[in-house]
């Protein structure tokens, strides 16, 4: 009689042990891994077929496949930052996971990483037929499909901040989508990598791939925006990434800043790695507006301090480098450590999302 309580904690104990065990290996099927899984390195990369892996998690909707990362350690009820990660125009799910490789600090920052790949456009992009390119409707409800999918599985109470993240057209999707009434009372922030800045910085006009024979691509005119001091329908935090040879100047003022109060924008740091990205494009290397193969480099983070509701507006300038060298480690680190320090919620305060 006297040993049924001791049974019945060490009951108790085993199963939340094992629930644990469960939660951290095994969600939506996918088995966790440290380092994460079809993780592939510099010229490699191009060679071992790892790029071309889909993904290990399936949207049960679409059918079509995306790579979920997550804490291999993950505790029940622990909180995490979930990225929606999106590639390019023309790219895949894999290489934009190399590219800003938030998969390796999954651990360091509690983050829940999904990076899908976009359906095969049936419209020329850029003169080509066959490109991968982000569109509404089929494009955004497995974006959507997504979102509910990861909600579900580590619990929406449990989504300390969701931010969306895309590179190049990727970016402009993100923009696009982030007011609308799906991902509106949801997203906490959002960060472009080269994908369009609130507050445009005004885009070199020479850029755009190589010729075939890798020289610059004619001078033409870019497109003015709409309004480029107009600010979005929604609020969130805001991180604008670019390469230095991508832009013509960074501008000194930011129309969300102004929004929320921040104060002047201050330089935070300058981060130097010595080591390279992963990735670049191996087709198109060699024109410095669009990448070189991925070097060491330097990055400017920019602040804006003091905003209202502890609200991040800030800019990351990557020093020497174009449109596709993949994010170097440090910089990587310090965009993560920025978005880890910004205010979340929205995602806990979300009833059931109905569509």
């Amino acid at each position: 009689m006297t040993f049924r309580p001791l049974l019945a904690a060490a009951a108790a104990l085993a199963a939340l042990a094992s629930f644990s065990a469960a939660h951290a290996k095994d969600v939506l099927g996918v088995a966790c891994a440290s380092p994460p899984p079809a993780h592939c390195n510099g010229d490699a990369c191009a060679t071992d077929g790892s790029l071309a892996n889909l993904g290990n998690a399936t949207d049960p909707k679409t059918g079509r496949k995306f790579f979920l990362d997550y804490p291999c350690d993950l505790k029940p009820g622990e909180k995490v930052i979930f990225l929606l990660n999106i590639h390019g125009a023309g790219s895949i799910g894999n290489w934009q996971r190399h590219y800003f490789p938030a998969m390796d600090y999954k651990e360091k920052y509690r983050l829940v990483v999904a990076t899908p790949t976009a359906a095969t456009s049936p419209v020329r992009v850029a003169g080509q037929p066959g490109v991968r390119v982000w569109v509404p409707d089929a494009d955004d409800a497995h974006l959507q499909n997504i979102t509910d999918l990861v909600f579900d599985a580590f619990g929406r109470r449990n989504i300390k901040s969701f931010w969306l993240v895309g590179h190049s057209q990727g970016g402009a999707t993100s923009h696009r989508i982030v007011c609308s009434d799906y991902f509106k009372d949801k997203v906490d922030g959002l960060l472009s990598l080269s994908g369009g800045r609130v507050g445009r910085a005004e885009i070199n006009p020479r850029f755009g791939p190589p010729m075939p024979d890798g020289s610059p691509p004619p001078p033409r005119q870019m497109p003015a925006a709409m309004n480029p001091n107009a600010t979005p329908a929604c609020e969130f935090s805001h991180i604008f990434e670019t390469g230095e040879h991508e832009i013509v100047s960074l501008p000194a003022t930011s129309p969300l800043a102004e929004r929320f109060g921040c104060a002047a924008r201050v330089e935070k740091t300058e981060v130097v790695d010595d080591r390279p990205g992963y990735v670049w494009d191996y087709a198109r290397q060699g024109y410095p507006v669009w990448g070189m193969k991925a070097r060491p480099g330097k990055a400017h983070v920019f602040v804006y301090p003091n905003c209202k509701g502890g609200r991040l507006v800030a800019d990351v300038v990557r020093l020497d480098k174009g449109h596709t060298e993949g994010l170097e480690p440090h910089v990587t680190d310090a965009i993560l450590k920025l978005i880890a320090s910004a205010p979340g919620g929205k995602a806990q305060r979300v009833q059931t999302a109905s569509r």
